[in-house]
């Protein structure tokens, strides 16, 4: 996405206003698409903006290998919907909350690892499956106020998905290899599987 896109963006969202105190901003996209560095260039153009990230909701390892599903770590499966839906509606109402958010080198959840400001307006929810129509991710849609998805052709999402693991050290075919046992299955059902957005994002 484009320096002038981004800033668009930002204005499209600073713009939807309905007179609420506090806007629950959901934006989506696969893994590989840009969500991270995106939100946080919003965060930095939105005055009184916040960021809830989806990955602080990661179910622990431990009960990933005692469900037989750590191999698939970042699946829709593999995050604790209901404690994400509790501390969004606490978000949503407004006030100081702390978030959870994710220690990539740890490979773990930091519980209450970020603090939500009680004069942040804009909300802004960064994650893979926040659109997705299914159980547990569906109920989060009556929270949102405006939906965003950001879409990439798939072909770009495996050339990226692969560089991130060759960045990790990793040697290119188990690169290959790891984006098409796990990311790339991740990124067809936020694809197939999500709701239209209010504003869809195309970036190549």
């Amino acid at each position: 996405m484009t320096p002038q896109g981004i800033a668009d963006l930002a204005i499209q969202i600073a713009a939807q206003n309905d007179g609420k105190s506090r806007r629950m901003i959901a934006i989506a996209g696969a893994p590989g698409s840009g969500k991270s560095t995106i939100v946080e260039t919003l965060r930095n153009r939105i005055p009184q903006s916040a960021i809830v990230p989806m990955d602080g909701f990661h179910l622990d390892n431990d009960t990933l290998t005692a469900k037989g599903r750590l191999h698939r770590k970042g699946a829709p499966d593999t995050f604790d919907t209901a404690e994400m839906l509790r501390v969004l509606r606490k978000v949503a109402a407004g006030g100081a909350v702390s978030v959870p958010i994710f220690d990539r080198t740890a490979d773990a959840v930091v519980p209450d690892g970020a603090l939500i400001a009680p004069e942040a307006q804009i909300i802004l929810v960064e994650g893979n499956y926040l659109l997705l129509d299914a159980p547990g991710w569906r109920e989060m849609h009556k929270i949102w106020d405006l939906t965003v998805l950001l879409d990439v052709p798939e072909a770009e999402l495996q050339r990226r998905l692969v560089q991130r693991w060759t960045d990790h050290d990793l040697p290119l075919q188990q690169a290959q290899d790891r984006a098409a046992s796990n990311d790339l299955p991740n990124a067809q059902t936020v694809m197939a599987q999500s709701i239209e957005p209010d504003i869809r994002v195309q970036s190549a």
